[in-house]
């Protein structure tokens, strides 16, 4: 599925509609790999996600240095990791990112594209991508590659209806 938010506060509420629907499936968890160059809206997504799950999107901010950062309120709970600076698979052992990956997490990976195979088979892709010539403008592409994700995918496009175009 792909979908064209017009402005950085869309691609939040986007995010936002998608953190609800998570919620909405309490156990299920989600592993969100996103993708996207530089400055593509992967954190701004984070936050979103993590405002629809109840969090304060204030606190999250780019665990590019840190690798993971963990949010947690009452019961939800919110785990954001970015891969960007590291080199070799292995290293994810170094970090415990693998231990993070358990049934029911909240799991979102910015850079996932570089170490697809350290993530488990049913996740959600994000794809976010810039639209020239519009700075503000992002087009986020979804897809599904297991039946609890492309569950969750159903779920999140019902719900964006009223808030992106395609």
């Amino acid at each position: 599925m792909q979908f064209r938010c017009p402005d950085a506060e869309t691609t939040h509420r986007a995010a936002r509609a998608l953190g609800a629907a998570v919620s909405a499936r309490p156990g299920h968890g989600l592993v969100l790999a996103l993708s996207g160059p530089l400055g593509a809206g992967k954190t701004l997504f984070v936050k979103g996600l993590a405002a629809g799950l109840g969090l304060d999107p204030d606190l999250v901010s780019s665990p590019t240095f840190v690798i993971v950062n963990e949010y947690r309120a009452d019961a939800a709970c919110l785990v954001h990791a970015d891969l960007y600076r590291l080199e070799r698979p292995d290293e994810l052992d170094d970090t415990g990112f693998v231990d993070l990956l358990v049934p029911g997490a909240v799991v979102a990976v910015e850079w996932a594209d570089r170490f697809p195979e350290a993530l488990p088979r049913d996740r959600l892709e994000v794809r976010l991508e810039r639209d020239p010539g519009d700075e503000g403008s992002r087009t986020l592409a979804a897809s599904a590659t297991g039946k609890s994700s492309r569950e969750l995918l159903e779920a999140w496009s019902r719900d964006l209806g009223a808030l992106v175009s395609l």
